[in-house]
């Protein structure tokens, strides 16, 4: 039996590599869309992509998505369409994030062959605040909720996904909770954050980092899009790192700043769309995040390839960023100065 899935944000990395290596399996036929056409991504097959993706130009917030999940009667739909970054603006996407995901649930919501929703999801839904558990797990409530910005929407695409489970309980709904992704194809405004020649950093702070390495992230995506587990699942790597040995790895210098010096400048690098520091980057900057993971685990049965401190690890080689310094060497120096 051939199953039809379809795959929403292609067109970046993740995306592009969730839809290589289902179309790598000879029983999925994938139907990707997004309003730019994907790379093909080498280490998943990327021959396999381009012979076998069929990519459709769709803006989510049109009422066309409605017609490609009628016409290519999908029974799954792996929604990987959400925008952090400061290349929109916030208007834009709010709209895309928001009103494109309404309509994307609202079409699934109508069809008689869907019978499996994955949306990507992000830690970000529990903010960063001094307050905070020193680990959240999927039942923790926030201390301070995001109000603004990518925060915000996730909290409210994740509403919108509960209410499309409850109205269509004949459907298996996964929501996946990512940490921050680390590798060495992730553009992110954490990963451009960390090639900056000097990383500005809050004084006064050391905040707890988590990270999920691409490899498992698309693994976690492919498992829940060829298998039912339905619920809300946190998906990170094992252990934390502190931003002060992120740096040290790195071998970059820092330059500490007062709070209000750090958003201002965050204000001033958005402006330029060069590097994100919006309100949830600069909570995160200050205060961290960790979560827990071992819901996940146990229901896929499988474990992550990477931790924490390995995914950084071989995002920071695939940069050049360990200083011309094995990563233990760094370690070592780093530990005879704390």
């Amino acid at each position: 039996m051939t199953h039809t899935v379809l795959v929403t944000g292609v067109g970046r990395h993740v995306g592009a590599r969730v839809a290589a290596v289902l179309a790598a399996d000879p029983g999925i036929r994938v139907i990707g869309v997004d309003t730019v056409p994907p790379t093909s991504p080498e280490r998943d097959g990327g021959a396999q992509l381009r012979d076998w993706l069929e990519f459709v130009h769709v803006d989510l917030r049109s009422p066309d998505i409605t017609r490609v999940i009628a016409a290519c009667d999908i029974d799954t739909v792996v929604h990987m369409s959400l925008l952090s970054g400061p290349a929109l603006s916030r208007s834009a996407m709010k709209e895309h994030n928001v009103i494109g995901t309404l309509q994307l649930l609202a079409a699934c919501q109508r069809s008689d062959t869907v019978r499996r929703v994955v949306v990507r999801s992000s830690t970000v839904v529990y903010g960063s605040s001094p307050l905070d558990p020193a680990v959240f797990t999927e039942s923790s409530e926030p201390a301070e909720p995001p109000t603004s910005g990518y925060g915000k929407d996730t909290v409210e695409v994740e509403g919108f996904v509960r209410g499309f489970a409850r109205r269509r309980p004949d459907v298996a709904v996964t929501t996946l909770r990512f940490a921050n992704l680390m590798g060495p194809g992730v553009d992110s405004p954490l990963t451009r954050f960390f090639t900056q020649p000097v990383l500005p950093t809050v004084l006064g702070f050391d905040p707890r980092l988590q990270f999920i390495h691409e490899d498992d992230a698309v693994e976690v995506l492919r498992r829940t899009a060829t298998e039912d587990h339905p619920g809300t699942f946190n998906a990170a790597g094992d252990g934390v790192l502190l931003l002060s040995q992120c740096v040290r790895r790195a071998g970059r210098p820092t330059l500490p700043l007062p709070g209000p010096a750090f958003r201002l400048l965050g204000e001033l690098a958005r402006g330029l769309e060069q590097v994100d520091y919006s309100p949830e980057q600069v909570a995160l900057m200050s205060h961290g995040r960790a979560v827990d993971s071992s819901r996940l685990v146990a229901e896929l049965g499988w474990t992550f390839g990477y931790d924490t401190a390995a995914a950084y690890a071989d995002f920071l080689r695939s940069r050049g960023l360990t200083g011309n310094l094995p990563l233990a060497v760094v370690d070592a120096l780093a530990g005879l100065v704390r």
